[in-house]
């Protein structure tokens, strides 16, 4: 697959998929013979982990270290799981704070509501 497909697959810029390529969050993509990169279905697998993990927040350096620890194998597994904990509750906070900002915007959108309402009904005369 060709790295237009692959971006538009993703939703990941071209240049996001070079970046990550050279700084070794993906490893060097296959060239066919005209020297286009030909992503295979491992290649995809790894930018959908990248896509996710990112979009969960995880810095790229913290990703390079999860990405050299697995190079390194089984014995770093603990160590991986590690990281993905700390990820995961850093996840979790941002996540409550979320919500709270949530909560307060529906809370002051109740009040908008309420208040128009209240005055909506203070100008319309209902006849019975």
């Amino acid at each position: 697959m060709r790295i237009a497909e692959v971006s538009e697959q993703t939703g990941i810029s071209l240049d996001t998929l070079r970046y990550y390529e050279r700084i070794g969050l993906i490893p060097p993509v296959n060239r066919n013979g005209s020297g286009i990169r030909d992503y295979t279905e491992n290649d995809m697998k790894r930018v959908e982990f990248v896509k996710c993990m990112r979009s969960a927040g995880l810095p790229i350096e913290v990703l390079l270290e999860y990405f050299k620890l697995l190079q390194q194998g089984d014995q770093t597994i603990e160590a991986r799981k590690e990281i993905l904990k700390k990820q995961r509750d850093l996840l979790l906070g941002r996540m409550a704070e979320m919500q709270e900002t949530l909560d307060l915007l529906n809370y002051k959108i109740k009040v908008y509501e309420n208040g128009i309402l209240k005055k909506e009904k203070e100008i319309v005369v209902i006849e019975d």
